[in-house]
């Protein structure tokens, strides 16, 4: 089985195939808000979409087109690929799992579910399931 996994403590994403690791790679997660914990599937992907949030009073606002290759597996929490910062192995998110564009492209391809070509964004379902992710 496929799996993701997520370490807060070591800001490294490990996708694995039953108990062989296949991919390594840094991340940025939650340094503005915490991203959350736990055992999660892929429920829904993109391509590319926009992403606006936080808070313009705080300083937290942001508001980044074309963010690309995200895997939501919590609520509107989302592993994906990050063009504005290359400060990966440090929190730097608002609660997403922010990875190297390239790492992101691989993982994205490698996991569930399988978008088609010339589609950008797909939900889960149960001919085409969500790749689990486990976040710690």
């Amino acid at each position: 089985e496929k799996w993701i996994e997520v370490s807060l403590d070591d800001q490294k994403v490990r996708a694995w195939e039953g108990n062989k690791m296949i991919i390594e790679f840094p991340i940025s997660s939650g340094k503005w808000a915490p991203t959350p914990k736990g055992d999660f599937r892929i429920w829904y992907k993109t391509r590319n979409q926009k992403m606006e949030g936080g808070s313009k009073d705080l300083g937290t606002y942001y508001n980044l087109p074309n963010v690309p290759h995200s895997m939501f597996f919590y609520q509107a929490y989302a592993l994906h690929g990050a063009y504005w910062h290359n400060n990966f192995g440090q929190p730097m998110s608002h609660g997403c799992v922010n990875a190297p564009l390239a790492n992101a492209a691989e993982i994205f391809e490698w996991a569930g579910p399988v978008l088609p070509p010339g589609v950008n964004a797909l939900r889960a379902s149960a001919d085409n399931p969500g790749t689990r992710v486990f976040v710690h």
